[in-house]
């Protein structure tokens, strides 16, 4: 992390210090399809006994945020309605107040209705990765809440982003479209903003090793990075493997975004990510 760079966060009045380490998310899809299948919760009966297990598990494990997410971004996955992926984040964000009323909770939409039930059922962060593109009522309605926000680079939809990933000067590109939109953001009072450069989101596998290895670019903000690498496409495509076999292939990209000034991994296998995160932090 950059001197320069914010270290606190506040969480509807709790204050979230990064000066002392990179902190991890656990990921918790409420989703049918999302594209790693051990990181998705059932729907019916059992949803709230799997999610709380879940949940508990990460947070034991050292997990600093739980991210909760209802809409399906993979590459071709179908669009669903608001009020569907509301039916679904909602009622799990309830559960694990709950259960764990402690815990930090973001809710990973990028509809600006969504995100303000979200919030207010208990969600003290909007993960949004479309950047306010997809939704003009984003930014307005996250600063109106008053949660930290992250700002994340996508070009496009989920269903048409990698038609879209195109470029001529990626990182300078990514930056300044970044830029534009966290200069939005700040003219509406947003104060706490997190960067994601969105690997896998209108990039190639070329890219996002493009992104990873020029990371420390992005150290042009002062803005703290939530880093989103788990299991992608590009680590298990490059091995040959799959995404189930890809957690190791996870972990040493982990390392590399940690040691280039990360300072949130957003991960589905958050045990592993601490691990990294503690290993790393005796390197300085």
């Amino acid at each position: 992390m950059s001197q320069n760079t914010k270290k606190t966060l506040n969480c509807r009045g709790r204050l979230v210090d990064l000066s002392h380490g990179p902190a991890v998310m656990g990921i918790l899809n409420i989703t049918p399809d999302s594209f790693f299948a051990g990181s998705r919760v059932p729907a019916g009966e059992s949803l709230e006994s799997a999610l709380i297990d879940r949940a508990g598990q990460m947070l034991q494990d050292g997990a600093s945020f739980l991210d909760i997410g209802g809409y399906s971004t993979r590459p071709g996955a179908p669009d669903i309605s608001p009020a569907e992926e509301a039916d679904r984040v909602l009622p799990a964000i309830e559960a694990i107040r709950r259960h764990w009323p402690e815990a930090l909770l973001s809710v990973d939409t990028f509809r600006a209705e969504v995100a303000r039930q979200a919030v207010e059922a208990g969600a003290c962060m909007v993960n949004d990765v479309a950047g306010g593109t997809l939704d003009d009522r984003m930014f307005e309605t996250v600063a109106a809440l008053g949660v930290p926000y992250v700002l994340m680079h996508m070009r496009g939809t989920p269903q048409t982003m990698q038609s879209m990933a195109t470029y001529t000067n990626l990182v300078t590109e990514v930056i300044d479209e970044l830029a534009t939109q966290l200069a939005r953001l700040r003219a509406l009072g947003q104060i706490d903003v997190l960067l994601d450069p969105g690997f896998g989101f209108a990039k190639t596998p070329a890219h996002n090793f493009t992104l990873l290895h020029k990371l420390e670019s992005f150290r042009v903000f002062d803005e703290p990075l939530l880093i989103g690498l788990s299991r992608k496409s590009t680590i298990w495509r490059t091995l040959g493997i799959t995404a189930e076999e890809a957690l190791n292939g996870t972990t040493v990209l982990n390392t590399v975004a940690l040691q280039k000034g990360a300072s949130i991994l957003r991960v589905h296998d958050v045990r592993e990510a601490v691990e990294a995160v503690t290993l790393v932090s005796h390197l300085r």
